[in-house]
């Protein structure tokens, strides 16, 4: 039973990191004409574009996106806690309430690790190979993030130490989740 957990959890967490980096580039700005775009449209365009006939984009965002990633939050939450036994003398509002509740923390939990995956990967590409396809996207989702922790904390003899005040101010957002 653990491996189908497991596996089911694997899957459900790749789809909708998927579709929470289709939002969050969205919402961004970042271009999807490159591999990276490419790949999260092609990946997540079968659940997305039907969702968006009735869930229309408002203010600039994807919500269709959003949408899928925590529909199938809400079906991983609610087929974990049907699988664990319910408690006898919980109601169903209160059932309802806790998968809502653990659907949308792994949501948040799960944007969060997006963002510090994305930080490292931006640190790692510019020492290494700062013309990567993969930077101008890296940049682009964490630029919001960065730039107030970089007016507050300048760049130090050429060292920019504002990804990592960001990633410990994100470990720091987990722990709270």
């Amino acid at each position: 039973m653990q491996a189908v957990v497991f596996l089911l959890n694997a899957v459900v967490s790749f789809f909708c990191g998927l579709f929470l980096l289709r939002f969050m580039m969205q919402a961004m700005r970042v271009s999807f004409g490159g591999q990276l775009g490419n790949f999260v449209m092609t990946l997540t365009n079968w659940a997305v574009k039907p969702l968006r006939r009735i869930i229309p984009g408002i203010g600039g965002l994807d919500w269709a996106s959003l949408f899928a990633a925590l529909a199938l939050q809400l079906l991983l939450a609610g087929l974990l806690f049907g699988a664990a036994g319910l408690p006898l003398a919980a109601d169903g509002a209160t059932i309802a309430l806790m998968i809502g509740w653990f659907a949308v923390r792994s949501l948040l939990r799960l944007a969060i690790y997006i963002v510090i995956g994305a930080l490292i990967l931006q640190a790692v590409l510019s020492w290494v190979n700062p013309y990567s396809p993969l930077a101008a996207p890296a940049y682009q989702l964490t630029r919001p993030l960065l730039d107030p922790i970089r007016r507050i904390l300048p760049v130090i003899s050429g060292i920019d130490l504002s990804p990592l005040v960001a990633i410990l101010l994100l470990q720091a957002a987990l722990i709270f989740l």
